[in-house]
């Protein structure tokens, strides 16, 4: 909605087109609460913000402050159609990413005007703090105001970017599948929103390109472990532990049709080497089957392309698997920048797993107990606190 009323009114009233949608939802809480949740709760919305940007056009008319180049009320016609809000959509996630912006502004513009984040949200996907965020997002609102129109998308600067997009959609479906939300550690509409978004560049064909299907594989690949990613009861389920019987085969039937479309070019992303190692886990018929060396050697490949503290996590918990407590230790203790993870829960709760698969049940205890202070939902305690009650057991 957002995109079709900056279609409407113009990028540099972005503010008024947010405005528009927030009365909107209002609206919806006062009235459904009332009457109830309507049939299709998406076109009751977009009627209410239609209806009530009319109201804006109308009353702006009256006084007298409309520009000469002003839309009219026929612009509203056909704003709010399926089509209509497909191509504003694309076409705002690049306005978003303007090139006078760093590409991490670029970024938090997309996840905030088209994907609803807020601040502390954008901030954990970061790993960054939250009035420096606000910051980017006022800088790079600032900027998109500065324009007149949306970008079109047969500009020569579409390339650069479509890189700041993906990223984008990137921590969106990682903001899903493992963030930071008080509320649930696993938000499955996250990564679907995710997936739908990027099936929208796909259908956009200077943006179907391999590293697109590569970014499309990783989503679809991740996603078919959704259904066991948690249990009955809400609890984490750890890789090892999930039934793979329950992952989505058709999802992972995309996840691999995407592997192999994104192998069509000579560009190796971290998008491809991140789905080459979710293809390898999807591969194991069995957790004990998985190929632990060859995850290993990808991320090793991966922090060649895109190093990172959480990378790296991940690849110590991979050595540990392939060689030992011992060595995955090591790992965790080698990681570069790892006070960039000071506020994340799985790194203290790495170290306590593999301290206690070494034996060293009061350092696991300890390295558990402060994971357990930084854990971000009821989920995560829970999943910390099974670990500590292993370790009363050993």
């Amino acid at each position: 909605m957002v995109a079709a009323l900056t279609r409407v009114f113009g990028v540099h009233r972005l503010a008024l087109a947010e405005d528009v949608v927030q009365d909107a939802f209002v609206r919806a809480l006062e009235v459904w609460k009332a009457r109830g949740v309507p049939d299709n709760p998406a076109a009751w919305l977009m009627a209410t913000a239609r209806n009530r940007a009319l109201d804006v056009l109308r009353r702006e008319r009256t006084a007298h402050t409309l520009a000469p180049d002003a839309p009219d009320e026929s612009s509203l016609d056909g704003a709010f159609d399926a089509p209509a809000i497909r191509d504003e959509q694309l076409r705002m996630m690049f306005s978003c990413c303007d090139p006078r912006l760093p590409e991490d502004a670029q970024v938090a513009l997309v996840l905030n005007i088209l994907c609803g984040f807020g601040a502390a949200e954008i901030a954990s996907a970061f790993l960054a703090g939250r009035a420096a965020v606000e910051k980017r997002i006022a800088r790079g609102k600032r900027t998109l105001a500065a324009s007149r129109h949306l970008f079109d998308l047969a500009d020569a600067d579409f390339a650069p970017r479509l890189t700041a997009v993906r990223r984008a959609l990137y921590l969106l479906f990682n903001e899903g599948y493992h963030g930071a939300s008080p509320e649930r550690a696993v938000r499955a509409e996250l990564c679907g929103e995710a997936i739908r978004l990027t099936e929208l560049l796909l259908a956009h064909p200077p943006a179907a390109t391999p590293t697109t299907h590569a970014l499309a594989a990783l989503m679809c690949l991740h996603a078919a472990r959704l259904p066991a990613r948690t249990d009955a009861a809400g609890d984490l389920s750890p890789l090892a532990e999930q039934p793979r019987a329950a992952w989505d085969a058709r999802l992972l039937g995309a996840g691999l049709a995407h592997l192999e479309r994104s192998a069509a070019g000579t560009e190796v992303s971290a998008y491809h080497v991140e789905a080459a190692i979710a293809a390898a886990h999807a591969s194991a018929a069995r957790a004990e089957d998985t190929d632990w060396a060859t995850i290993v050697a990808l991320y090793d490949r991966l922090m060649a392309v895109a190093p990172s503290p959480v990378v790296a996590l991940n690849r110590a918990i991979a050595v540990a698997e392939r060689d030992g407590a011992a060595r995955g230790l090591d790992a965790l203790g080698a990681i570069e920048g790892r006070e960039r993870l000071a506020g994340y829960p799985f790194y203290p709760a790495a170290l306590g797993e593999l301290a206690l698969r070494s034996g060293d049940r009061p350092r696991a205890e300890s390295h558990f107990r402060d994971a357990l202070s930084l854990a971000r939902n009821a989920a995560e305690r829970r999943f910390i606190e099974r670990k500590l009650r292993a370790c009363d057991a050993r």
